[in-house]
C-alpha cells in the first residue's frame, strides 16, 4: 500500500490495533488491511525482584502502553498526515469492562476439557480443596469468559479510551477481540495454529510451542498445556532464560572496544560476534556455558547461576565462546523437547522468531540443528507478538463464515509471505549432541553454584 492508501484506511478506521506487554518492553502495531505493519510504537521496561519474586508494577504497565500508544499514534499523524482511530486479561477489562480471555491463554490460566472449556472434573476438585479450607468463593466465581478467535470481546469504553489515550482523541465503541498471551500472538504471527506446526520465541526468555495431533499420554511437570488462539491443543516448553547472558557478554566486548577507542554499532558487534559462532567447533571445543539467571523447571534447577566451564585442554577461542553461549541459549529448550519426542510428537518445522534469530542465517542454523527440526524464519517475524495480536483483531474485524483461523491466516495473510527454512546441519546436529552430553554432566556443579553462591 501506498501512503495514500494507508492513510485512507486509517480515515476509515480500516486497521488492527496489537499491544503486547512483553518481558522487556511494551509494543504497540498497527496494520492496515493488507495486514502489514503501518505503524508502531514502544516503552523499555524492566522487570524487578521483590521479596525474591520477579514482578512488574501496574502503574508501570499503563505508563508503558500509553506511552507505547502515544509513539505510535505520533507516527501515524507525522507519517501519513492523518490522526489515528484505532484499537490480557486485566488490560482487556479494564479497557472494555468485561473479564474475558482468549482460550489459548484461559488453557494457561487452568486446564481445559476437550470442548475448550474449563475442565469441571478439575473445577470440582478445586472447589473441594477451598471447602474443605472454608474459603467461602468458588472457582467459577472468578474465572473469566473464554472466547476463541474471531469472537466479539467487547467494545471500548470511555474510560477505557481515557486510559489508552489520555489526550481524549481516541473515541469509544472500537470492537476489541479476545486477549490472547504471547503463545497465542506468537502462533498466530508465524502461522503455527495447525497440527505438525510449531513455533519457537527465543529472547529474554525461550520457548516452544507444538500444536498437537493427539493428546500426550501422561502428564509432564516441564510440559505446559495451552490452546491455540482457535482452540487446537498445543504443548509449551518455557524456559526462564535464554539471551540475558549472552547479551551481558555482548556488553562487555562492547565496552572493551571503546575502551579501545574503536566502537561498534550494537547491531554490527551482534553480527560480527554471532559469525564468529560458526567459526567456532561444532561441539564447542570443550567449552560449557550456563545462561541460568534464575531456576529452571525443565532441567529441575531451583535457581540459577550464570556460569562458563572448560576442560583444562578445552581450546578458548571466540569462536567456540560464542557458540557455547548460543547453544546454552538452546540447551534447556531441547531437553524440554526431548519429552515431547519421546511422546511421538510428529512436527514438520518450526518458525523462529525473536532476538536469537536477528542475525540472518546463524541463530536459526543453530537452532534447527539442536532441535533436529527444520527451522524457518519469515521477513515479519521481527514484529513478532503485537503484530499476531493485530492479526486476530483484523481477524476479528473480517471474518467470513466459514473462515477458520487457519484459513483465513494462510489465504488473507502468509499467502505471499517470503522467508527461508534450514534443514538440520549433520555436523551441527552431531557438534550440539556433544556438547549437550557435557552440558548434562556439568548440571551437578551449576546446582552446587546455586547453592553455595548466595
Amino acid at each position: 500500500m501506498d501512503t495514500t492508501q494507508i492513510a485512507a484506511a486509517v480515515k476509515q478506521g480500516d486497521t488492527a490495533l496489537g499491544i503486547e506487554l512483553g518481558s522487556t518492553r511494551i509494543k504497540a502495531v498497527l496494520i492496515g488491511p493488507d495486514h502489514a505493519p503501518i505503524a508502531t510504537g514502544a516503552y523499555d521496561w524492566e522487570n524487578r525482584l521483590e521479596n525474591g519474586v520477579w514482578t512488574y508494577h501496574l502503574e508501570d504497565v499503563w505508563t508503558g502502553i500509553q506511552a507505547a500508544f502515544r509513539e505510535m499514534r505520533e507516527e501515524v499523524q507525522s507519517r501519513y498526515g492523518v490522526p489515528l482511530t484505532t484499537l490480557e486479561g486485566y488490560v482487556h477489562w479494564k479497557l472494555t469492562g468485561k473479564k474475558v480471555l482468549g482460550v489459548g491463554e484461559a488453557a494457561g490460566m487452568f486446564p481445559l476439557d476437550e470442548t475448550g472449556r474449563f475442565h469441571p472434573r478439575m473445577v470440582a476438585q478445586f472447589d473441594e480443596i477451598l471447602q474443605q479450607r472454608h474459603i467461602p468463593w468458588r472457582l467459577e466465581d472468578i474465572l473469566p469468559e473464554i472466547l476463541v478467535a474471531g469472537d466479539p470481546a467487547g467494545e471500548l469504553t470511555p474510560e477505557g479510551a481515557k486510559l489508552l489515550d489520555p489526550t481524549g482523541a481516541l473515541q469509544p465503541g472500537i470492537p476489541l477481540c479476545p486477549p490472547e498471551g504471547d503463545a497465542g500472538t506468537g502462533m498466530t504471527a508465524t502461522n503455527s495454529v495447525s497440527a505438525r506446526t510449531g513455533n519457537v520465541s527465543a529472547g529474554t526468555s525461550i520457548f516452544a510451542m507444538v500444536v498437537l495431533e493427539h493428546p500426550l499420554s501422561q502428564v509432564h511437570p516441564e510440559i505446559d498445556m495451552v490452546a491455540t488462539p482457535a482452540g487446537l491443543p498445543a504443548a509449551m516448553v518455557h524456559c526462564n532464560t535464554c539471551t540475558s547472558d549472552l547479551d551481558a557478554w555482548v556488553k562487555l566486548f562492547a565496552e572493551l572496544l571503546n575502551s579501545a577507542g574503536a566502537p561498534l554499532p550494537k547491531s554490527q558487534l551482534y553480527d560480527l560476534l554471532y559469525h564468529k559462532a560458526l567459526e567456532g567447533a561444532a561441539d564447542c571445543g570443550g567449552v560449557v556455558s550456563y545462561n541460568c539467571y534464575s531456576g529452571e523447571p525443565v532441567i529441575h534447577l531451583e535457581e540459577g547461576r550464570p556460569l562458563l566451564m572448560r576442560l583444562p585442554e578445552s581450546q578458548l577461542t571466540l569462536g567456540n565462546f560464542m557458540r557455547a553461549q548460543l547453544y546454552a541459549a538452546m540447551a534447556t529448550l531441547r531437553l524440554g523437547m526431548e519429552i515431547l519426542y519421546g511422546e511421538h510428537v510428529a512436527l514438520e518445522k518450526l518458525y523462529g522468531h525473536g532476538g536469537l534469530f536477528k542475525t540472518k542465517g546463524v541463530g536459526q542454523r543453530l537452532m534447527a540443528g539442536a532441535l533436529g527440526v527444520p527451522v524457518a524464519v519469515m521477513e515479519t517475524a521481527g514484529e513478532g507478538g503485537p503484530w499476531g495480536m493485530a492479526l486476530l483483531a483484523m481477524y476479528r474485524k473480517n471474518r467470513r463464515p466459514g473462515d477458520t483461523l487457519e484459513r483465513y491466516l494462510q489465504e488473507q495473510v502468509f499467502a505471499q509471505a517470503s522467508g527461508e527454512e534450514l534443514p538440520p546441519d549433520p555436523a551441527d546436529a552431531a557438534g550440539f549432541a556433544a556438547y549437550l552430553k557435557r552440558y548434562q554432566a556439568g548440571l551437578a556443579v551449576e546446582r552446587a553454584a546455586g547453592a553455595a553462591l548466595t
